[in-house]
């Protein structure tokens, strides 16, 4: 939800490498608009199938807890330490109040880096922990960094994460109300958001993709052209661009990144896309801002405009 009011924090979201549908909503929004999700992954239920699951010909992975309440990542990696399992913890810090520059100096980093750590995770709370993985991702030497908030509170047992029963139904939100009453507010503003999403933009777009789907599947295929300027590629788009053609579309995108040239997107013969083919663009977008890199979105009609606002991304057209 934070995402939708706040653009570095959606823009710490599309930079992650990995982003998984931890969220009853993000299913439910999938199962109203097609969009092959089965089930939620929990970060929190990620944590526990590594932790459970010892490796036998391989050594635990090794953690690094960042943040929590006071004496909270200590009591989670000395529990760690006294069990046999999938992850081995090698050090936690609590670097208290304050900004993400507070919290990012050089013997914060170094204490985090010389504990060799194949994994840090973060407890800041969702926008500061993305804000201080998006700072310090270049200087951390450890392969994954993610925020996982509630991780750190469910190893140490100071909150109990919800029954399997109450997380299949959708309602672990309440459960965590139940367990930490601070949450109340956050919960009460998400689901506003979420209500405004539902009745603005996700209803809208299902409904929109029921009228238009019969002609979309029939009447249009996809095509590109390519175009190769000196210090720009033109890529013209054609048809309707949907998930059958990911797998060629993926492969132009990659070749024309790898050109390390501004892009020009050209809808001008474009029919119809859908969300596989705008998350595509997403990640070309992100590719071309990491390498100050321009990417341009020209000629789209008022339908396609239409369709990028109900997905949110009008920011790119900017």
């Amino acid at each position: 939800m934070a995402s939708l009011s706040d653009d570095t924090f959606r823009d710490s979201v599309i930079n992650s490498d990995w982003v998984i549908a931890d969220g009853m909503p993000l299913i439910w929004i999938s199962k109203l608009l097609g969009i092959p999700i089965k089930e939620r992954v929990a970060g929190s239920g990620l944590i526990e199938i590594l932790r459970e699951k010892p490796r036998p010909e391989k050594p635990p992975i090794k953690v690094f807890f960042f943040g929590g309440q006071e004496g909270v990542a200590e009591q989670s990696c000395n529990i760690l330490k006294s069990e046999e399992s999938g992850l081995a913890c090698v050090g936690s810090y609590n670097p208290g109040f304050g900004t993400v520059s507070d919290m990012s100096t050089p013997e914060i980093i170094d204490k985090i880096n010389s504990s060799k750590a194949d994994f840090v995770i973060v407890s800041l709370g969702a926008k500061k922990g993305q804000a201080w993985i998006e700072h310090n991702r270049a200087a951390l030497n450890c392969p994954v960094i993610s925020h996982l908030g509630a991780v750190v509170n469910f190893i140490a047992g100071t909150v109990s994460r919800a029954p399997v029963w109450i997380q299949k139904i959708g309602m672990e939100w309440l459960w965590r109300i139940y367990e930490e009453p601070g949450l109340y507010k956050r919960y009460w503003n998400d689901g506003l958001t979420l209500l405004r999403l539902f009745s603005s933009k996700v209803i809208p777009y299902a409904m929109y993709l029921r009228k238009v789907s019969s002609t979309i599947n029939t009447e249009f295929t996809a095509d590109f052209n390519v175009e190769e300027k000196e210090t720009e590629l033109n890529i013209q788009l054609i048809g309707a661009l949907k998930s059958e053609q990911l797998v060629v579309l993926r492969k132009v995108f990659q070749d024309a990144a790898e050109k390390r040239k501004d892009i020009v997107l050209d809808f001008k013969d474009t029919h119809y896309i859908d969300s596989a083919f705008i998350g595509l663009m997403l990640i070309l977008h992100k590719h071309q801002v990491a390498n100050t890199l321009q990417m341009e979105l020209v000629n789209l009609s008022d339908e396609l405009k239409k369709i990028l606002s109900y997905n949110n991304v009008t920011y790119l057209l900017d």
